[in-house]
């Protein structure tokens, strides 16, 4: 079978584009970036979803194609992503290509729950999508997983595992009940749909069996990476509005955390539904999320993701925070000191003035590079270099620098150190 499947470099995607392959099935991988996929034969489109809003947009590339599946989504709407986009004129165009096409059979991800509340852009533009679709004369089918865990880690189920790392388990407020479904399980739901035999035209949650609170699900993770039970701390509802505003400035700079005013919102709503129907029309009994994880026992790879996962954005922000302020510093308090520095080296007060301006000019572009998501690794390469430089130039002009009891070439080395740390961490996925 030749299968589209949109949204592949994502958790689901990649799982479902990995199956497919292995099942010897030709596939069209379709996203904003080239799926992780270095050991499989796929071709891949390179294409933005909120922007391929016509069905010519996607007519050449449904040609031989015998199934669709879309995986694609965005939590809430930032720069570069639209959830009207993604989730409802994208796919309403992709949907009504098919139709063109003669594209029969379209299995579409949704979101449990958006049938019954819309209290964000995330869910209503997921039902505006799951309406475009059931208005067409399609083999159509609409799967609304709950919360998704897998051995790959995104998104919720990323910082399900990064709260799980903490010795104290920060409990928000007003956080409702989740059936957590495994990642292999919603695969193998998906396979069953993509058979041109297979049921069609329904709308069906795809949840696990067991309802449970968001603490105990994070202490459930804990378990299964062998740590010892955490403490809990109730966070204030204030301190906890904070943080997701903070979150919702994180996404203004191209991030994509986790913790938003959509995620509030959404986690107050819950992520339960009726797995019923779907066992009685496909005999697919999602695992309860404990004995799913007992198959496959945490490694020391889970261990350091989860233990680095909240660290990451502290890095961050710590090492944008850096350079910026370096930066001022030279340009303002420090700027007498930084001529008299270079000019003891034997360098012309002149060469001292333009030599401290870049310097300290060149720090604030690169902290804020670091700052914005689509620039960061640009800023990284960018520091590690003028460190280099910083550390070539000091040892050439102020070679004693490197006795001075607060060590300011000595602590090149950790910062360039620390720079290589944040380039490892960058990638979300």
């Amino acid at each position: 079978m030749r299968v589209l499947v949109v949204g592949a470099s994502g958790l689901i995607g990649s799982a479902v584009t990995a199956r497919l392959s292995a099942d010897g099935h030709s596939v069209t991988a379709v996203g904003r970036r080239r799926p992780e996929h270095g050991l499989l034969d796929v071709s891949f489109v390179r294409m933005d979803l909120s922007r391929a809003t016509e069905p010519d947009d996607w007519l050449g590339h449904l040609t031989g194609i015998e199934a669709v599946v879309n995986c694609a989504g965005v939590l809430q709407d930032a720069p570069g992503q639209s959830t009207a986009g993604v989730h409802e004129k994208g796919v309403s165009a992709l949907f009504r290509a098919c139709e063109r096409a003669g594209v029969r059979r379209v299995v579409h991800l949704s979101a449990v729950g958006v049938d019954r509340a819309t209290p964000t852009g995330f869910s209503r533009t997921k039902l505006a999508g799951d309406q475009a679709l059931m208005a067409l004369d399609l083999d159509w089918v609409v799967l609304r997983p709950s919360v998704v865990v897998g051995r790959a880690a995104y998104g919720g189920s990323a910082l399900l595992r990064g709260l799980a790392a903490l010795p104290v388990l920060p409990v928000m407020p007003h956080t409702a009940l989740l059936q957590i479904v495994h990642l292999d399980d919603l695969v193998r739901t998906i396979m069953f749909f993509l058979h041109p035999a297979a049921p069609s035209r329904c709308a069906l949650d795809v949840v696990g069996p067991q309802r449970q609170t968001f603490e105990q699900a994070v202490a459930l993770l804990r378990r299964w990476m062998r740590w010892p039970s955490a403490r809990t701390l109730g966070v204030p509802a204030w301190l906890a509005g904070l943080l997701y505003r903070a979150g919702d400035a994180v996404a203004l700079l191209g991030w994509r955390p986790p913790v938003t005013s959509t995620a509030r919102r959404e986690m107050t709503r819950g992520a339960t539904g009726d797995g019923a129907p779907l066992t009685r029309l496909t005999g697919i009994e999602p695992r309860a999320l404990e004995t799913a994880l007992a198959a496959e026992p945490a490694s020391v790879q889970e261990r350091w993701f989860a233990r680095l996962y909240l660290l990451k954005p502290a890095v961050f922000v710590m090492f944008s925070g850096f350079w910026i302020a370096t930066g001022i510093v030279s340009l303002g308090p420090g700027w007498e000191r930084g001529i008299e520095l270079v000019t003891s080296g034997g360098a012309s007060e002149a060469f001292a003035r333009f030599a401290v301006l870049a310097g300290g000019s060149a720090d604030i572009v690169i902290g804020i590079a670091i700052a914005f998501r689509r620039t960061a690794r640009l800023g990284l390469y960018a520091a590690f270099m003028i460190s280099i430089a910083y550390a070539i130039i000091g040892t050439v002009l102020v070679p004693w620098m490197w006795l001075d009891p607060l060590g300011p070439m000595l602590k090149i080395g950790p910062i360039m150190v620390f720079n290589l740390v944040a380039l490892a961490i960058l990638d979300d996925r």
